[in-house]
């Protein structure tokens, strides 16, 4: 599908677009990382913002999420997190507050995990029987915390069982970083050095795919 048709509140008529993953999930299994247009946001949120943190009018990011809402034909609302670039993965069940953390996952049809992402990488999770389900916000802060493998822990599913799709994030050549972050990860693995490319400023050029491609392996 290429998108949906939501009418908001003042009777425009918006289309909603968004990527679905080419991997070999079960039919049980859908996913989707949204685009930029197709929303009611202005400014520098134009249009489909479904962030609540970044300023934008709360009702411009309810009627956003509602939008996505009807052309994902998702079965329940979110569960939306409060991200702050760490580790901690939460079941994707309801919830009496936003739950602080980077990633969740669901066992049950019908739950939906989400992330929010702008340069960070989503990466999702699902088994081969499509019987649990994961979404991670991967910056390059919480790769290097672990957020991947802490997010596959809680699945509780066998890497021969589980596949991952990397959705879209930042190019290396637009991402610029300073040597602790290099260090940080070739601390973690000394294989991750072909994740960095040395600039004529003295400092890296990162590549986010590389590195989640890495510690997922």
């Amino acid at each position: 599908m290429n998108g949906a048709v939501a009418t908001g509140r003042d009777n425009s008529i918006t289309q909603v677009r968004y990527l679905e993953p080419d991997w070999p999930a079960p039919a049980n299994v859908r996913a989707a990382s949204s685009l930029r247009g197709g929303g009611v946001s202005r400014g520098p949120y134009a249009s489909l913002n479904l962030a609540l943190h970044v300023g934008d009018e709360p009702e411009a990011v309810a009627r956003n999420r509602r939008a996505l809402g009807v052309a994902l034909a998702w079965p329940a609302e979110p569960l939306w997190l409060n991200q702050v670039h760490g580790a901690r993965v939460v079941q994707a069940s309801p919830q009496a507050i936003v739950p602080e953390a980077d990633a969740a996952y669901a066992r049950q049809a019908g739950e939906v995990c989400v992330v929010l992402t702008a340069d960070c990488l989503p990466v999702l999770f699902c088994d081969l029987d499509g019987g649990c389900v994961a979404a991670a916000h991967a910056g390059w802060r919480g790769l290097a915390g672990g957020v991947l493998g802490a997010t596959l822990a809680a699945m509780g599913v066998p890497a021969a069982r589980t596949m991952a799709w990397l959705g879209p994030a930042i190019e290396p050549a637009a991402f610029e970083v300073g040597a602790e972050v290099r260090h940080a990860f070739l601390a973690r693995d000394a294989g991750h050095t072909g994740a960095f490319a040395h600039n004529a400023r003295g400092r890296w050029q990162a590549d986010l795919h590389a590195l989640a491609r890495r510690e997922l392996q």
